[in-house]
């Protein structure tokens, strides 16, 4: 989990980013001006920023120009202007990355994700496959941008996998990592878990891969 400063002026808007950036794993401390955004910088141990450049008394390319000088942490530029001018003077005060307005919040939620891989802090901590995050610490699935809600046997079993990528598993290997040797069910358990598990990821439940008389892997 990383902490993210959002910094936006538009109340609607920063409750729609608190919201996607905490169900993608992340917790959020907003602010409502470019002022309060450098004192939360100031005060807060901050992972990453997103900045609106059109704020009150600051703008986000000040607010850029600030952090960069004092903090190194991932900073992403949020702006309704499309002009290569704004996207320019943003790299050019230190931004990572921009996004522009209208967009997709599973796309910043995308955005945000790999700059925190890119450096190295508490995301990088997540287990990850396409559009996939499985947090082993706080039992926690995203995928798509949206949480998962498993049951602990499905956790499990997805844990299993994404620890071991492409490796395959019988059925009677997953039913004894994860039932145990002495469960006296059969193995037509394991193939209801699983089948509930890929529905439950929506369009991420293709990396499980069944393989005809083998069993299971987990694919990239």
């Amino acid at each position: 989990m990383a902490t993210i400063l959002i910094a936006e002026d538009e109340k609607e808007m920063q409750e729609i980013l608190v919201e996607h950036m905490e169900r993608g794993g992340h917790s959020c401390i907003t602010a409502d001006d470019g002022r309060e955004a450098v004192m939360l910088l100031n005060n807060h141990a901050v992972d990453l920023a997103v900045l609106d450049i059109m704020m009150p008394y600051l703008n986000g390319f000040a607010v850029c120009r600030l952090a960069r000088e004092k903090y190194n942490l991932p900073i992403l530029i949020l702006t309704a202007k499309s002009d290569e001018d704004d996207k320019l003077k943003g790299y050019e005060y230190g931004a990572d990355d921009y996004v522009t307005k209208p967009f997709s919040p599973r796309i910043l939620l995308a955005k945000v994700n790999a700059l925190l891989r890119r450096a190295g802090n508490s995301a990088g901590d997540a287990l990850q496959a396409g559009n996939l995050l499985l947090y082993p610490a706080s039992r926690q699935v995203i995928a798509d941008g949206m949480e998962a809600e498993l049951t602990h046997k499905e956790f499990e079993i997805l844990l299993l996998f994404m620890q071991n990528k492409n490796q395959v598993f019988s059925r009677e290997q997953i039913l004894n990592r994860i039932w145990g040797y002495d469960y006296e069910g059969n193995t037509r358990t394991v193939d209801t878990h699983i089948k509930t598990l890929r529905q439950k990821l929506g369009a991420e439940g293709r990396h499980i891969v069944t393989l005809i008389r083998s069993g299971y892997k987990f694919e990239e």
